[in-house]
């Protein structure tokens, strides 16, 4: 199963998963176009893409949705809540969606996904581990670490796990008081801290490569989250690496062999 990272952060989201001949997205957060051009970097068009998983309806992860369902004929799957708001912005989805189940496998051709909640500032919002031959799972959009995150987490080859912000950083920047105790709360985001901690974990329970995602352009650096990160990483051997704001980041799953661009 090979992973490529096209834009991970709060200007947009989306991921592409290809195990076999299955091609899916986990989000769709970027307009169509930057993503045709992504793709084709791939050797892959819009055609190509056989569904789109949706971790919940925020604008970074569904803004180029609308646009992208007129040029690709390709279902769209998410938990009950979240395609309910779907439904509701977007009318013309509702042909095109799959509601399926949380904590429960299911297949996408070649692939066998399951998505977990995570605690977010909606109502419903999850991330997700996929199968195929590797295992890679997705949790970003969590403002605390749960019981559930950490089982759906383990074991995994690769994860990609939010490093949203920098507390001092947030703490002394210039966001309205309010903004910060949202992101600071345990429905908001997760911080270095609190992230180089759970990849710790993961690394003690198998994982090999942790990808660093959803980073704040204002309030974090890729230096910082890296620097947090590799110190909890210390003596594991795990890979560390930042997921790009925008671009291509790929790698093997099944090796977590790392390429950038």
């Amino acid at each position: 199963m090979r992973l490529t990272v096209f834009a991970s952060g709060s200007s947009g989201n989306c991921l592409l998963l290809s195990g076999g001949r299955t091609n899916i997205l986990i989000d769709a957060g970027i307009s169509t176009r930057r993503l045709a051009s992504l793709l084709g970097e791939c050797s892959l068009t819009l055609q190509d893409i056989g569904g789109v998983l949706i971790t919940h309806e925020h604008s970074d992860h569904i803004s180029g949705l609308k646009t992208l369902l007129r040029h690709c004929d390709c279902p769209v799957y998410a938990p009950r809540t979240v395609a309910s708001r779907l439904r509701g912005m977007l009318p013309e989805i509702d042909g095109r969606l799959v509601v399926i189940p949380v904590g429960e496998d299911f297949s996408i051709a070649s692939l066998t996904v399951r998505a977990f909640h995570t605690p977010h500032d909606t109502p419903e919002s999850v991330g997700y581990r996929v199968s195929c031959g590797g295992v890679f799972a997705i949790a970003t959009d969590m403002g605390c670490v749960t019981d559930e995150i950490r089982e759906n987490l383990r074991g995994a080859d690769a994860v990609l796990i939010e490093s949203n912000h920098d507390e001092d950083m947030l703490r002394f920047g210039p966001y309205p008081a309010m903004l910060k105790r949202r992101i600071l709360s345990d429905h908001g985001h997760l911080s270095n801290e609190n992230c180089a901690a759970l990849a710790r974990e993961l690394a003690e329970s198998g994982t090999r490569t942790i990808i660093l995602g959803h980073l704040s352009r204002q309030n974090n650096t890729p230096a910082l989250a890296r620097r947090a990160a590799e110190a909890a990483l210390d003596g594991t051997g795990a890979a560390i690496c930042c997921a790009p704001e925008l671009g291509c980041l790929a790698l093997r799953v099944e090796e977590a062999c790392l390429q950038s661009s």
